[in-house]
């Protein structure tokens, strides 16, 4: 591990000496910190608990700390790791890796030593809030133990700009009293990275003038939804939905943080804008980050999709959308006959568009990045060349948004812009039959037009970089060989491509070219991400997300050690990484060229998230000037009111009608839980109203209140999907055969509407598909069924509280026996449940009346002998009794001709 730098070091000392919340600048290194106090700790001696880690991130921690000489390496506790050996597990100590549910369990069962907890270690601690399964195990800590620490560590602090009070609100969850701020303007930081700059080369390239038309339209259309959305909803009137925003990452999650608690109030029109906006934020991205055709096939098949054009907004009738499609049409081809040109866009005739195919000349406009990359590329290998002083060539890593940008760019260095896009155009919009002649025509318009064309580079470039390739081979040939491997590519990287040219050429070219691109690649990084380029110098293409590593690109960066970074997409995170991944190597050379198109919607993007970051840390400063934090906050006395597990209030008044106001001894409320619910936040909740959970596996139900009553709890996307496959219906059948009481608690999310269906939308009838009709129809066959509806976990929390009111404590080990193939019933060992199902289906036999009957009757085969008047005596209904005695001695053919009577 690289030693920490000295704002690294002076935030480690300050938490190292005083527990509290650090929340950092992206990418300023917030793991490095972690990792260093998981290499303090990692030894028998302590026993530190690390939460909220997914397992690529302490896959990670543990290769550093393995690769760093520890030898006492941390440990992760997961399913496999038995109920019976746990204890023994976390007594051999150092650092422990643990889900939260498993945690919140051994919590709860003593299976951890809580006393012996050296401290806790908390990642990603803006996620933190009162409910969540985090907050609920640092409180039983802290209940349990008053000595150790809590440190906390997130790098999001835009995440703290929602919300009244966001960062107090978390501190408070987290136990600590002292917020460190590190952004990246902070001085020591600052002037730390100033001493230390790499020499950055910002390329601002300009966009096409096609590429800019289609920017403006599409920016045009984009505030045209903008208004028309807050026009049909005032309500969202707000800053937040400015098109600067709308442009934006985050825009998604802001939507619909606005309208999900109003979702099933709103009208057809806002829900298909909504989902417009989403297709015009995927065009702008798709214009900036991929080539022409690709962009003109989604444009194409907004179009051509009969379900978006009808469900559009409207907004594909505006004029700036003609002009959107005019123009992404033009990068691609151009129609020779300019009468047939006006007339092809204006008609949407097959016949028209057939005969317009023909006549097109492929333009297919190379994007202006990737001629500026070549460039880019060119001053590498020139410099390469004359690299003795540097002690030979540097490695080159460049790095462009994800996986498909990555795959084109690779086929760009490799074949060059013209091979490539053509294939591209041929495999995209040349489907039809005419498609080879087509191409051909296309190839020859290109080459007799553009011989002169600056394409040669790529091409040249392709014969040198390539570690097999000596000498450069005839055109011919070699655009051949091109298409052939980039057809391979393709169909790895991204869909099945179509069998036209390819089909032609032989398999095992093909091999051989697949072996000199990969083999030389695959054994050397720790990602799997990569696209291998060239060899020799190495230069790899990683993206910057959509890896299922988050440090893919972290371990690719150390283990190449580039001298070269060329950033195709720019990324905040990664650029201050690449600061520090410098002041980390003084001496060793490192130059970053900084690609970008100069007032584009991609630059805007980049320079938003900066201010936003700035804004925030800039508001959480103030916020921390004018924090009143109290004394007891950290816990560790009993003065801290939210150790205090107790609902009732200190001004409740005795009740003097019972025994003159003396008080009532208190029995210890428990529910039994299974341990599946613990996903939820609602055994947190009953917790802290100071009733006892007691975790175990249950085969029937969620939560076992009292002996009697049993509850199945549905989120509405559970009740729905149970529903629907008949997993409820089972359920049901096997709560109402075991427990006196079954409940079915149907839980709202807080954030969203307590109605199950949209006001005014009731069906006049029963439908087989309708939610509401399924729960009437249970409700029907389950009369002992009863329904609760809580609008939010805290109101179940309380509802439950006063359910068990005056009710025995349920029995764990009893909850446990109670399985779905049970033969004994709890309450009654007398009747069979089989039989007891099939006498409830007889017609003339129901749930009031059935229990008289399996008094008198012994089987079913005594059932067959009596007489009507003795099933009158006992069910005590005239007609209940003629309906039982018919449906067992009536034959089919009487049945038959009753029923053609009746009519």
């Amino acid at each position: 591990m690289a030693a920490l730098l000295e704002h690294e070091s002076q935030v480690f000392l300050d938490l190292f000496h005083q527990d509290g919340l650090v929340i950092c600048a992206r990418g300023l290194g917030i793991d490095r910190l972690l990792l260093r106090f998981l290499r303090l700790y990692c030894e028998p001696a302590s026993l530190v608990l690390v939460l909220n880690t997914s397992p690529p991130e302490e896959e990670y921690f543990i290769d550093q700390l393995r690769s760093d000489g520890v030898v006492h390496l941390p440990r992760r506790v997961t399913n496999e790791v038995t109920n019976n050996t746990r204890y023994e597990f976390y007594t051999q100590g150092g650092v422990i890796f643990a889900t939260s549910r498993i945690l919140v369990v051994d919590f709860l069962t003593d299976r951890i030593p809580a006393d012996l907890i050296t401290g806790i270690l908390v990642y990603k601690a803006h996620r933190i809030i009162e409910s969540c399964q985090e907050a609920f195990i640092l409180r039983l800590y802290r209940q349990k133990n008053k000595h150790g620490f809590i440190k906390a560590f997130t790098d999001n602090a835009v995440a703290f700009n929602t919300g009244f009070c966001h960062v107090e609100r978390v501190m408070r969850n987290l136990f600590v009293k002292k917020l460190y701020l590190w952004p990246r303007f902070h001085i020591a930081v600052n002037s730390f990275l100033e001493k230390h700059k790499p020499e950055v080369v910002e390329i601002h390239v300009s966009m096409t003038p096609a590429m800019l038309a289609i920017q403006t339209s599409i920016l045009d259309i984009l505030s045209a939804c903008l208004r028309e959305l807050k026009r049909y909803n005032p309500v969202l009137e707000v800053e937040d939905l400015s098109l600067e925003n709308a442009i934006g990452k985050p825009f998604e999650k802001t939507i619909r943080h606005y309208l999900d608690p109003l979702w099933h109030q709103l009208g057809a029109k806002t829900k298909s804008l909504v989902q417009d906006l989403k297709i015009l934020r995927t065009l702008l991205l798709y214009l900036t980050q991929y080539d022409c055709v690709t962009f003109l096939n989604l444009l194409e098949s907004l179009k051509a999709s009969e379900k978006a054009f009808g469900e559009n907004s409207g907004w594909l009738f505006l004029d700036s959308s003609t002009s959107m499609f005019v123009n992404a049409r033009a990068r691609v081809y151009r129609i020779a006959d300019e009468k047939l040109h006006q007339k092809g866009k204006g008609s949407e005739k097959s016949g028209v568009k057939k005969e317009n195919e023909l006549k097109r000349e492929l333009v297919l406009e190379s994007n202006p990045k990737w001629e500026a990359l070549r460039e880019v590329l060119k001053e590498i290998e020139n410099e390469n060349k004359n690299s003795e002083d540097f002690g030979g060539p540097g490695q080159v890593l460049i790095c462009a948004s994800d996986d498909r940008a990555c795959a084109q760019l690779r086929e760009y260095i490799i074949a060059g812009a013209e091979a490539f896009l053509t294939r591209l155009y041929n495999k995209t919009f040349g489907k039809d039959e005419k498609a080879a002649e087509v191409w051909i025509q296309d190839r020859k318009a290109v080459k007799s037009k553009g011989n002169a064309k600056p394409d040669g580079g790529p091409q040249a470039k392709k014969a040198k970089f390539t570690a097999s390739s000596k000498q450069c081979k005839p055109k011919k040939q070699q655009d051949r060989t091109i298409i052939q491997m980039i057809g391979k590519t393709e169909e790895e990287k991204r869909e099945k491509v179509e069998k036209e040219d390819s089909k032609e050429l032989s398999s095992s070219q093909e091999s051989s070219i697949e072996e000199t691109i990969h083999e030389d690649f695959h054994v050397n990084l720790p990602s799997d991400c990569y696209y291998g380029v060239f060899k020799n110098p190495l230069t790899i293409i990683h993206p910057l997300q959509g890896c299922s590593d988050p440090y893919a690109l972290t371990r690719v960066l150390h283990e190449v050690e580039p001298r070269y970074v060329v950033l195709y997409d720019a990324e905040l995170t990664f650029v201050r990484q690449l600061e520090i991944y410098k002041a980390s190597r003084p001496g060793k050379p490192l130059r970053v060229y900084f690609l970008i198109y100069g007032g584009s919607t991609e630059e805007q993007r980049y320079l938003t998230a900066l201010r936003k970051e700035k804004e925030a840390f800039e508001k959480l400063i103030r916020e921390k000037a004018s924090m009143v934090i109290p004394e007891e906050r950290e816990g560790r006395d009993e003065t801290n009111f939210d150790l205090i597990r107790d609902a009732n209030t200190a001004s409740a008044v005795a009740d003097t009608r019972k025994a003159g106001g003396q008080e009532q001894k208190s029995v210890q409320q428990t529910i039994v839980v299974d341990m599946r619910e613990f996903r939820s936040e609602l055994p947190s909740l009953i917790h802290r109203r100071g009733i006892d959970i007691e975790p175990v596996t249950l085969e029937v139900g969620d939560y076992i209140l009292t002996p009697d009553t049993c509850v199945e709890r549905k989120s509405i996307s559970d009740l729905i999907g149970s529903l629907n496959n008949g997993r409820l219906y089972a359920q049901c059948v096997s709560m109402s055969r075991y427990y006196k009481r079954p409940v079915l608690l149907i839980e709202f999310d807080p954030n969203k509407p307590f109605s199950l269906i949209p006001h005014g939308s009731l069906c006049q009838e029963i439908s087989s598909n309708d939610i509401t009709s399924k729960l009437t129809l249970l409700t029907l066959h389950f009369p002992k069924l009863r329904i609760l509806w809580c609008p939010s976990p805290h109101a179940t929390a309380e509802l439950f509280e006063e359910l068990k009111q005056n009710h025995p404590q349920p029995d764990a080990e009893t909850a446990m026996a109670v399985t779905a193939d049970s033969e004994i019933l709890p309450e009654s060992d007398k009747y069979n449940p089989g039989p007891q199902d099939f006498l409830l289906k007889i017609p003339g036999v129901n749930a009031k009346n059935c229990r008289a009957l399996m008094n008198h009757v012994k089987s079913i085969a005594e059932l067959v002998t009596l007489s009507k008047d003795e099933l009158h005596k006992i069910l005590g209904n005239a007609a209940n009794a003629t309906q039982l005695f018919d449906f067992i001695h009536l034959t089919y053919g009487e049945a038959v001709s009753k029923e053609k009577n009746k009519r």
